[in-house]
């Protein structure tokens, strides 16, 4: 198989053995094309949106892919060169005048120098899939499941017009979506296959929701909710959902922090809708992630933000790891 990654404006030709690209996906082959674009949503608040740095002396991609090229080497090039995908498309008409398109590669986060979990995440479902791969990114900062991304089986509320209106974000996903995916000659040109398939949903929110606490006690409900409502309105029965939990403080937050059973409460909520026990029609097509792990030492990092993960390069780039990992484990591959 012939897979082309550009580097810098050059085009680089290489060689690809088997299924196993980068030892991304190990123990399964990738899947046969069928000729359909493989749709892929990614929707959240600001670590959605992205802080991963990129440059700088410690926490920033640069400083991991000097200290470990083992597990981050290839996602540069010898030369320095920022790998690009040409089989992962990403588009992102989340912010008006700010729209953003283009082949998988770094600054698509907050800005050009920072990565979101999607970058993560595009390379672990673009290995997995032979069929080319589109990311729809549907991020906003500040937004809450409570009120913005409020599904409409949670509560009746008038037909949201405008940002600050109940349940305005979660039907932005859906027009966004729907927008892209019926306009694939605009927002991705050169895009010549057999139609699209939305094969799956990534969710990474919870800040807004676990500073308050009715919003953590009504976060579960409203998830469920969240998942049911999307795959009905997407059209897609059983769409995988992969949920990335909250877990900024990591797995040390003080016993005596004021906050701590607030914000365990929704971590442990985000998690729960994986629980076949509890969600038996969920078993197989809802996965979690757990963040907490993921966090790295203010020292390590590339800032004190703690609500944005320290802006840690490797933090993000994990998170979307992960989340791509569970959603090929559910649909059906194994990821070593």
């Amino acid at each position: 198989m012939k897979k082309l990654i550009a580097v810098g404006l050059s085009v680089v030709v290489l060689m690809v053995v088997g299924s196993q690209v980068e030892g991304v996906v190990k123990g399964k082959k990738r899947v046969a094309a069928n000729g359909k674009l493989k749709v892929f949503v990614l929707a959240g608040q600001s670590n959605m949106v992205g802080f991963g740095t990129l440059k700088g002396e410690k926490g920033t991609m640069e400083s991991y892919v000097k200290g470990n090229a083992k597990a981050h080497g290839h996602l540069m090039t010898k030369g320095g060169k920022y790998v690009v995908r040409d089989d992962v498309w990403i588009v992102n008409i989340s912010r008006a005048g700010k729209e953003k398109q283009g082949w998988l590669t770094v600054g698509y986060g907050a800005s050009e120098g920072h990565i979101g979990p999607e970058y993560g995440f595009g390379f672990v479902v673009g290995d997995y899939f032979e069929d080319p791969v589109l990311i729809v990114k549907c991020a906003w900062g500040g937004r809450s499941l409570i009120h913005n991304f409020l599904p409409p089986s949670s509560e009746k509320y008038t037909k949201p017009e405008k940002d600050g209106d109940k349940g305005f974000h979660y039907a932005e996903v859906v027009r966004q979506v729907k927008e892209v995916t019926g306009n694939l000659k605009k927002y991705y040109p050169g895009y010549k296959g057999k139609g699209f398939e939305i094969v799956g949903f990534g969710w990474h929110q919870g800040w807004n929701d676990r500073i308050n606490q009715k919003a953590v006690d009504a976060y579960e409900k409203n998830m469920v909710n969240f998942v049911k409502d999307m795959r009905k309105d997407l059209g897609v029965k059983g769409m995988p959902f992969v949920i990335a939990n909250t877990g900024m403080g990591g797995w040390d937050i003080p016993k005596k922090a004021r906050y701590k059973v607030r914000v365990e409460k929704l971590m442990t909520a985000q998690l729960a809708l994986a629980d076949a026990k509890k969600y038996p029609k969920f078993k197989g097509n809802v996965a979690g992630v757990e963040t907490r792990g993921f966090q790295r030492k203010r020292e390590e990092s590339p800032s004190g933000q703690g609500f944005h993960w320290m802006r840690n390069w490797e933090t993000y780039y994990l998170i979307g790891k992960g989340m791509g990992e569970k959603m090929v484990g559910m649909l059906g591959g194994r990821v070593e």
